[in-house]
């Protein structure tokens, strides 16, 4: 079992910037797979970006030139940083851990954006 717990969410106006982390309960290993996922009132948890071991990165399409995922193995922890925040970011920000073929969530961290 692996526990992930975020933080760095909260209020900010758009255009501002937030830096969510999300802390594991060991030690990061190439083979893991950690990402970003948000899910918005009303609507469908979808992946917001994600990092493999060896560097590789996705993001979709609506956070792309804004947001930057990064990872420090050694110090068990994956960041999201969101600069220029839309409203349209709002949500709940789940930290997500794909180790050894079983799926890990964090509780989430409400990110609110304000127009």
């Amino acid at each position: 079992q692996v526990q992930l717990v975020e933080s760095g969410g909260g209020l900010v106006q758009a255009g501002g910037s937030l830096r969510l982390s999300c802390a594991a309960s060991r030690r990061l290993f190439s083979s893991d797979i950690m990402g970003w996922y948000r899910q918005a009132p009303g609507a469908q948890r979808e992946l917001v970006a994600k990092i493999t071991g060896g560097g590789r990165i996705n993001y979709v399409d609506s956070v792309k030139g804004r947001f930057t995922i990064s990872r420090d193995n050694a110090k068990n922890t994956v960041y999201l940083q969101m600069n220029s925040l839309k409203p349209e970011d709002t949500g709940v920000y789940y930290c997500n851990a794909f180790i050894d073929f079983s799926s890990y969530w964090g509780q989430g961290t409400q990110v609110t954006v304000s127009s």
